[in-house]
């Protein structure tokens, strides 16, 4: 079971050209990326994408709406943009942590008839601010809905939960039962990232993840089932930065880079 690495075009700066270049030299097969609306320019990234032989996985977080009507129409209407281009699949970063359990299931449930009207996969993130903001709520939704997939993000739970989740085994147990996708940006009581990786402070924080991702990748070895990653370490200010300068602490690039190459040397087969 091969693994496959996507690299983040949140934070990216430079043009998507030389973006591409730099993604395809380090080793990713692919980007993981939101498409703008506009045809033309969706179709140029694409292209480009494609000439770079870079896969495309679907992302949507523009999940703003208070209003569920006009939520769920625009929701449909990104969802459908991104099919457009065919990606190997779209993680969602679905619903509000303020919508009721009906109100997200609605959501979910249009994104499973969009899924099998298209043929492509749509999955679910575990993000603060959506619907499985928090390790309890998620393992209530997975319970209820059989079918729901995520894309595991565990560093927002503990954040969320201002712990490494000790008295939530059965809650992450099911999640990563359900992880068909993993972010793996490292997370901490206090934030949802940590300033370096490669810094021994976090050196216990760090093998936290790698257990809970170990776990995952097992799973998809044992049902011969295909694994995704994306080393989604954010920039400044989700990095976090100096006072009065807001210079980032870490550089993302090289942490993002570093975390698909430990990842790497860890599930070789």
């Amino acid at each position: 079971m091969p693994l496959k690495f996507y690299a983040p075009q949140w934070g990216n700066t430079l043009p998507f050209t030389t973006f591409c270049q730099n993604v395809k030299a380090a080793g990713y097969d692919g980007v993981e990326m939101a498409l703008p609306l506009e045809a033309k320019e969706s179709q140029k990234i694409v292209a480009t994408l494609k000439e770079y032989e870079l896969a495309l996985i679907g992302q949507y977080w523009q999940s703003f709406e208070s209003d569920l009507d006009e939520h769920s129409q625009n929701y449909e209407k990104y969802l459908r943009n991104l099919i457009a281009a065919q990606p190997v699949f779209i993680n969602c970063q679905t619903g509000k942590d303020f919508f009721t359990f009906d109100q997200n299931k609605h959501l979910f449930d249009v994104a499973s008839r969009i899924s099998e009207d298209s043929g492509v996969k749509i999955i679910h993130e575990t993000h603060r601010g959506k619907s499985l903001f928090a390790a309890h709520i998620a393992q209530d939704y997975l319970t209820k809905l059989p079918d729901l997939c995520i894309c595991l993000d565990i560093s927002h739970w503990c954040n969320v939960h201002e712990s490494m989740l000790e008295n939530q085994t059965e809650a992450v147990a099911l999640a990563i039962s359900r992880a068909d996708h993993i972010h793996s940006r490292v997370g901490h009581p206090e934030g949802p990232q940590v300033n370096d990786p490669r810094a021994p402070e976090w050196e216990v924080t760090l093998n936290t993840h790698l257990g809970w991702w170990d776990k995952i990748v097992e799973k998809h070895r044992t049902n011969g089932t295909q694994l995704t990653i994306t080393t989604e370490f954010g920039p400044a200010t989700y990095m976090p930065v100096m006072p009065y300068t807001q210079l980032p602490l870490g550089n993302q690039w090289e942490i993002n880079v570093f975390m698909m190459n430990l990842l790497k040397n860890r599930y070789a087969e």
